[in-house]
């Protein structure tokens, strides 16, 4: 990553409560943290994004939407970050994560699980040969209109994250709890989401 980022002395604003959590959290600035505090305003606005969406679809929905589009892309940053957030949530277990992280839409999930997971896999990497049929398996399996219009907002707001973070080259962390099994299945997505193009 080329861009610099702002110092961890003297950061004020939305930047520094970006710095605060991770270290509150962590013990240290991820790298992904520092490339988008440059931009603090568009992180702010991020945040509000998301929490415009969670509410109606559910934690769980959002981070199948999330998953699905960061592996779909090839997202370490995002499959490691957010598959511990699933984890900690208690949305899935080791098991079911890493499963979801290698197979994507084949894993053993539920039909409105893998409807969520299919859909963001889609809008990742063909969303212009997306049809009124995509919608519509959301809508076949109990989705209502304000959920098939925010599952595609998250699946569409991972791409803008995932992919700014890819653009830049940014550095990809270890991250602190998770088992070196599930890192590896959560970092295997990239390297097959490229060699299939996705």
């Amino acid at each position: 990553m080329i861009v610099s980022t702002p110092d961890l002395d003297g950061v004020t604003g939305h930047a520094a409560d970006m710095y605060d959590s991770d270290l509150s959290g962590d013990g240290f600035v991820f790298a992904y943290t520092r490339a988008m505090a440059v931009n603090p305003d568009a992180h702010q606005a991020f945040e509000t994004l998301i929490r415009a969406i969670v509410p109606s679809i559910g934690l769980r929905n959002y981070e199948l939407a999330t998953l699905g589009a960061a592996r779909a892309i090839g997202s370490e940053h995002c499959l490691l970050a957010h598959g511990r957030r699933s984890l900690r949530a208690g949305l899935f277990d080791e098991d079911q994560l890493a499963r979801l992280a290698r197979d994507g839409v084949e894993a053993d999930l539920d039909e409105r699980d893998r409807a969520v997971v299919a859909y963001s896999e889609k809008l990742s990497t063909d969303a212009a040969a997306m049809t009124d049929a995509d919608s519509g398996r959301l809508r076949e399996v109990g989705f209502t209109d304000r959920e098939i219009v925010d599952i595609t907002l998250a699946a569409a707001a991972r791409n803008f994250f995932s992919r700014a973070l890819l653009a830049l080259a940014v550095p990809v962390d270890d991250v602190p709890g998770l088992t070196p099994e599930l890192i590896a299945a959560l970092r295997a997505p990239g390297d097959a989401a490229r060699v299939s193009g996705g």
